[in-house]
């Protein structure tokens, strides 16, 4: 039976060009993930030590529309058959933007159906929604990602308050900036996650902020790693890198927990790369017994276009669209759903 006949929960199609991920996906309802696709950049920048902006565009344009035929094909469907095209317009790198809202603008426009812009750090806590589509708000939410990281209260769907964010660094842009210190490679978060499980943590780091509110800062944690490495040469890496998790991580725990345990709330939700992390599920984890912790499967955590699906059907059901005049937003924040 085609699926189209049996149901008529909306069917849209996601666009994610943020960063370095090329990905599509076709949601049908809320849950129903009919292709998940992503082409990953990693190799190609991994030589950089870093994302070129420039090299991640040209290559979202070189598969962009391949991708998305693969994607159709999978789901057995035509792009006749969509309700609608969801696309992150920010936040991220211009150029890479760019080139996934102009072509969803250029499907939309084309086959005559609505465009919904997605803030690429909300469709990160939609990813939830599809791993547990039990999940439903009020929740305290950890959005910890390479650009960002928050505590959030989410009251409803659309209704996100902004507990605490970070002053400077990112926790993912921490791990990042460490591992290219350490001489470990790129992309640092899973190379430092890696190293630490078989290493000692043997250096005692600091935690900025860690009794200070709810707001983050890890600048000053990766100084002080750079003037370790400096001074005590002899160290081994996957020690100090280790010792750096350690710190990152338990900041991150230690605040997220103290918010939820002290207003009461029970669910936690993790989102954002920086929740594959298998140290920060760990430390989690020891809070089973109090708070019921959610965290997406790992390929839910990356970069991925069914997470803008799902936050776009949010849109959907509530008919918030976006005009072709939609423009991207390089710095845009947690403000603007």
């Amino acid at each position: 039976m085609n699926i189209l006949e049996s149901e008529k929960d909306p069917i849209i199609f996601g666009v994610e060009t943020s960063c370095d991920e090329t990905a599509v996906a076709i949601l049908k309802g809320k849950d129903q993930l009919l292709s998940n696709l992503v082409y990953s950049q990693i190799d190609v920048h991994k030589i950089f030590g870093g994302v070129v902006p420039e090299v991640a565009a040209r290559k979202h344009v070189e598969v962009l529309y391949k991708l998305s035929l693969k994607a159709f094909e999978e789901a057995q469907i035509t792009p006749n058959d969509i309700d609608a095209v969801s696309v992150s317009f920010g936040p991220g790198l211009i150029g890479a933007l760019l080139i996934g809202v102009s072509f969803a603008k250029g499907i939309s426009l084309s086959l005559g159906k609505p465009l919904i812009g997605v803030n690429h750090l909300m469709g990160h806590i939609y990813a939830n929604f599809l791993e547990f589509p039990k999940l439903k708000p009020p929740f305290v939410t950890l959005l910890v990602s390479g650009g960002h990281t928050a505590i959030l209260l989410v009251k409803d769907y659309l209704d996100f308050e902004i507990i605490g964010e970070t002053r400077d660094d990112a926790a993912g842009e921490a791990f990042d900036k460490v591992a290219r210190i350490l001489d470990l490679g790129y992309p640092g978060g899973p190379v430092i996650d890696e190293i630490s499980k078989k290493a000692q943590k043997l250096y005692d780091f600091p935690r900025p902020l860690y009794n200070k509110g709810y707001d983050f800062s890890f600048s000053g944690l990766k100084t002080s790693v750079l003037y370790f490495v400096r001074d005590y040469p002899e160290a081994k890496k996957e020690d100090i890198a280790a010792s750096f998790q350690e710190a990152i991580i338990d900041t991150l725990v230690y605040k997220v927990t103290k918010f939820a345990i002290k207003e009461n709330i029970k669910d936690i939700v993790i989102a954002g790369g920086v929740a594959a992390n298998s140290l920060l599920r760990e430390k989690l984890n020891t809070f089973k017994d109090k708070l019921n912790i959610y965290y997406p499967r790992q390929s839910l955590c990356t970069d991925n276009a069914a997470m803008i699906c799902r936050a776009g059907y949010e849109k959907y059901i509530r008919n918030m669209f976006d005009t072709l005049d939609l423009d991207v937003v390089p710095n845009l924040g947690l403000s603007k759903i």
